[in-house]
């Protein structure tokens, strides 16, 4: 190997060296970073302004990380913890979950009760209706006299739910009718709501479930609350 060979592998070395040194320098500086930034966690930004006394749904959240030492203490970092739960003022865009914004949803307000039914699973909203939803209740009457039409009817409108049971099974009322799975579902209602939804229970054919969505139309016009098949047009 001539001089200028030795010079061309020293140089090779220096080179690798110096690229060694700095991938090093990289390292510590990230090494540095992180340990001033510490380890991240998870945190719930609001995706849409959320008015106050509104019922929260986790739709309403999205999932961020952040480093913990960058989050305050009473920040949300579970979902879980929002069931049930209220805003108490707007919640604005692009702003931290935490859990001095939002209280125990009210059970009761003034002139109200709650009221348990068991709702078939097969004609409810099947998985979809939580404490804090706002539901129509439909019931289906059959003619009181022979030639008289059934009837559907809306029997309650924007019922406030408490509380949503286990399922459960229901004997059949009859040695011909296959066993049911019925959900417990408390309501808040009102006392005159309260005799519909209870007269529906015993009386109706079904009575099933709308959900409604949060923000939308919940009054009905008398004139649509009762259905027939003849008069549809």
């Amino acid at each position: 190997m001539n001089s200028r060979q030795r010079r061309g592998v020293i140089l090779l070395i220096l080179s690798a060296l110096c690229a060694l040194g700095a991938f090093a320098g990289v390292l510590s500086v990230i090494d540095d970073a992180k340990s001033k930034v510490g380890p991240e966690v998870t945190a719930y930004q609001v995706q849409s302004d959320v008015a106050p006394y509104t019922a929260l749904t986790p739709d309403q959240f999205q999932k961020i990380r952040m480093p913990k030492r960058w989050l305050s203490s009473n920040a949300v970092t579970s979902l879980a913890g929002i069931q049930g739960k209220i805003a108490v003022t707007t919640l604005r865009k692009g702003s931290l979950l935490q859990s001095d914004m939002i209280v125990d949803q009210p059970a009761l307000q003034a002139g109200q009760q709650e009221v348990a039914i068991m709702i078939d699973a097969a004609t409810g909203v099947a998985g979809k209706i939580t404490p804090g939803s706002r539901v129509n209740v439909y019931a289906t009457f059959q003619g009181r006299r022979d030639g008289d039409p059934n009837q559907s009817k809306i029997i309650v409108t924007d019922a406030r739910v408490l509380d949503v049971g286990k399922l459960t099974s229901l004997d059949p009322d009859n040695k011909n009718q296959q066993p049911t799975q019925a959900v417990p579902i408390t309501f808040a209602l009102s006392t005159l709501d309260a005799q519909r939804l209870t007269y529906a229970e015993s009386f109706a054919q079904r009575v099933r479930l709308a959900l409604v969505a949060p923000g939308g139309e919940t009054t009905v016009p008398d004139k649509d609350r009762t259905y027939e098949l003849s008069t549809d047009k």
